[in-house]
């Protein structure tokens, strides 16, 4: 079934590629079915179209975290906070942050987000 609503969504996007919402559902789909790639170069489209968007870039983040581009992804999460994503439960639990979670990095990470959320 989710290959039908891929096909169908791929329909829609190869005749409006800036349908944003489509481009949401293309991309989620393609990470459900572990075309990671494919929903990478999705979300590194919606950043572009719009560019103040938080879930957008933690999107891109999940994306990036999958494919193991950490610095990429740690540069897209920290945009995501900076426009307003603040939900860190999520982030502790999400199964494709689980790559960015073992990182050295993520701890440093994690007591700046932290601290923001102490400050708000």
């Amino acid at each position: 079934m989710l290959d039908v609503e891929i096909g169908f969504v791929e329909g829609l996007v190869a005749r409006d590629p800036d349908w944003v919402e489509a481009l949401k559902l293309l991309g989620d789909d393609y990470t459900r079915r572990g075309k990671i790639q494919e929903g990478l170069k999705v979300d590194e489209r919606l950043a572009t179209l719009c560019p103040h968007d938080p879930l957008v870039f933690y999107n891109l983040a999940c994306s990036l975290s999958l494919s193991e581009a950490y610095d990429k992804a740690f540069a897209a999460l920290d945009r995501a906070v900076q426009l307003g994503y603040r939900d860190f439960k999520w982030l502790t639990k999400d199964p494709d942050m689980a790559n960015l979670r073992r990182h050295p990095l993520f701890k440093e990470f994690q007591s700046k987000f932290s601290e923001q959320t102490t400050e708000e």
